[in-house]
């Protein structure tokens, strides 16, 4: 989406109203001059530094990670631009934004360089698992300086045995006696693990404190920084590198491993209560897989923006109808093959954007529990996340690809920021989450929370949204179609409900059931967006960049997810009859 679209889907799609205490310092133009100033600093920063960033991954020297001086200065920028405490409370420092408004922002710098952004992003989740759950000393201690962007934070959960199967972790965490405890244990796939970007760096850690139950259930979560500030003195935590993994793609992000306590002790403070550490850090799991789908969304729009513009000067070919070679060649826009192609990558991403912002939409109605649609709002959020964090992380890489093939050989090479796209974009179907854990979570537990509540609210509001499309002629074509999928939907998945046997031997169609909810719910987002652009703003190219998108959604992707129903009532008895099938 274009930045100037925001403002008009917030208020008439979305219908804002940003009236509440809490955001009494905003206003229209303090909003605009926020997000002009974000689109500065994506455009004229963050953006022109990715390719440096890509082509000097992390790397170690004389046992510290150094990366290219870019990354800081533009860390740097962002923390003087506020962005590290957007959502911070005032009285912290921070500019206290809407979840809506973050995620607007996050759009826009994750399609300039999502390997940026994760600190970041790593950051706010970490201070807010902090604010929310720590003690008044954590707090004073530890959110100033995240606020600020002078700390970073990460989050460590899995560990070289133990990747979503966390219950598995076998970091320990030994009492003192002043309280503290004692951390000892490794952890893997870090990101942000170990740099000199930032004075300190706040790992939150999840292990097991000596005695308690194994699985989930005897996980804690631990503040456990680099550097431990005390009596004036900085101390060495020892918190250890071991090793980069080197990406294929979000290379300005450092990843690696990290030992915890092998050199000396490494003092850790209990975040909370013991026992809690899942709970507590699925609300930063839950933050971060928000943010995964932003990021998959930005970089697939970004790589269908480049394709358009290079589709509109490259010229290659001529009309069929005037085959002269002796005739100038045309851009290879005016192909059907392209325009096919950057129509879908367009319809794809822009989709994946406005299913991302409904659910930041979403998350500022469930934290506000004075509002009467609390509730609903926070049920139909925790159904649609799996949702959130993996369509686009399918569909909008496929806008990727699309965007190679249309500049073709040229796409291929690292000239152009086609493929470096693609390759940043591959990573969000696998991190916080892969794509079958997340199929897995919406089958077995987000369908069936509150006796299914949230689907039931889904079903009405897509009926809500097919009934108001068919008072515009344009819509009158798609409104049934998206209704009539919703009911035949339905029918399978609560015939999993009604049985357990047959929920289990359905676990073999999680990810497609993802996929094909996915595309329906974004199929009817696209839809009712479009509905309220032919009310409030007939004729204006986004009305007409919208009905674009929901006409190919509607005849091109909406037809295989109704082909996958047909799927969704087998069996599944191939993937659950043994590996007779793959040979051993």
């Amino acid at each position: 989406m274009e930045l100037a679209d925001y403002p008009f889907l917030c208020q008439h799609w979305l219908q804002v109203d940003y009236q509440h205490p809490a955001y009494l310092h905003l206003n229209p133009e303090v909003t605009q001059q926020m997000l002009a100033l974000v689109q500065q600093l994506s455009d004229g920063a963050i953006w022109p530094g990715a390719a440096e960033l890509d082509r000097n991954p992390p790397r170690i020297e004389a046992g510290k990670v150094h990366v290219p001086d870019v990354l800081n200065q533009n860390l740097r920028a962002l923390a003087q631009a506020g962005m590290f405490g957007v959502s911070a409370p005032l009285a912290e420092g921070g500019l206290q934004l809407p979840i809506l408004l973050q995620a607007l922002i996050n759009t826009q710098f994750c399609a300039a360089d999502a390997s940026v952004v994760a600190y970041v992003e790593l950051t706010r989740g970490a201070a807010n698992l902090i604010r929310n759950f720590g003690t008044e000393a954590q707090r004073e201690h530890y959110l100033p300086k995240m606020v600020s962007g002078d700390w970073f934070g990460t989050m460590c959960l899995s560990e070289p045995h133990a990747g979503s199967s966390v219950g598995d972790a076998r970091c320990k965490a030994s009492a003192l006696a002043d309280g503290r405890f004692k951390i000892r244990g490794n952890k893997m796939w870090i990101s942000g693990a170990e740099h000199e970007l930032s004075e300190n760096i706040v790992h939150l850690v999840l292990a097991r404190i000596e005695g308690a139950p194994a699985g989930t259930k005897g996980l804690s979560l631990f503040i456990v920084p680099r550097f431990r500030f005390e009596h004036g003195a900085k101390h060495d935590n020892h918190v250890r590198l071991s090793g980069l993994n080197h990406k294929m793609g979000y290379r300005g992000t450092v990843n690696g491993a990290l030992n915890f306590g092998e050199s000396g002790d490494c003092i850790g403070e209990l975040l909370g209560v013991a026992g809690a550490g899942m709970m507590q850090m699925f609300q930063m799991m839950n933050e971060a897989r928000i943010a995964v789908g932003i990021s998959g969304a930005a970089l697939g729009w970004r790589g269908f923006k480049l394709a358009l513009d290079y589709a509109k000067t490259r010229t290659q070919g001529r009309s069929l109808r005037a085959p002269d070679p002796t005739t100038p060649m045309l851009p290879i826009i005016e192909h059907a093959d392209v325009k096919a192609m950057l129509l879908q990558a367009r319809a794809q991403s822009e989709g994946a954007i406005l299913l991302c912002l409904y659910a930041a939409h979403l998350a500022d109605q469930a934290q506000e529990k004075s509002l009467p649609e609390h509730r609903t709002a926070h049920q139909l959020l925790s159904l649609l996340t799996p949702m959130v964090k993996s369509w686009p992380a399918k569909y909008a890489l496929e806008a990727n690809d699309l965007a190679i093939q249309v500049l073709a050989g040229a796409g291929y090479t690292q000239d152009f920021a086609a493929e470096r796209l693609y390759r940043d974009n591959r990573l969000n179907a696998i991190h916080e989450g892969t794509r079958g854990i997340q199929g897995l979570d919406l089958l077995a537990r987000k369908l069936w929370a509150d006796q299914g509540a949230a689907l039931l609210v889904l079903l009405q509001r897509i009926a809500a949204s097919a009934q108001r499309a068919m008072q515009h002629p344009e819509l009158r074509e798609f409104a049934p179609t998206v209704l009539e999928i919703a009911t035949e939907l339905a029918g399978p998945i609560l015939a999993y409900g009604k049985d357990p046997v047959i929920l289990e031997r359905a676990l073999a169609h999680a990810s497609r059931l993802l996929d094909t909810l996915g595309t329906l719910v974004v199929s009817w987002l696209s839809l009712d967006a479009t509905c309220a652009a032919l009310s409030e703003a007939p004729d204006s190219p986004l009305q007409r960049r919208l009905l674009a998108n929901t006409r190919y959604l509607h005849q091109y992707l909406l037809p295989d997810a109704r082909a996958s129903v047909a799927i969704l009532t087998m069996p599944g008895d191939l993937f659950l009859a043994g590996n007779e099938a793959l040979g051993f």
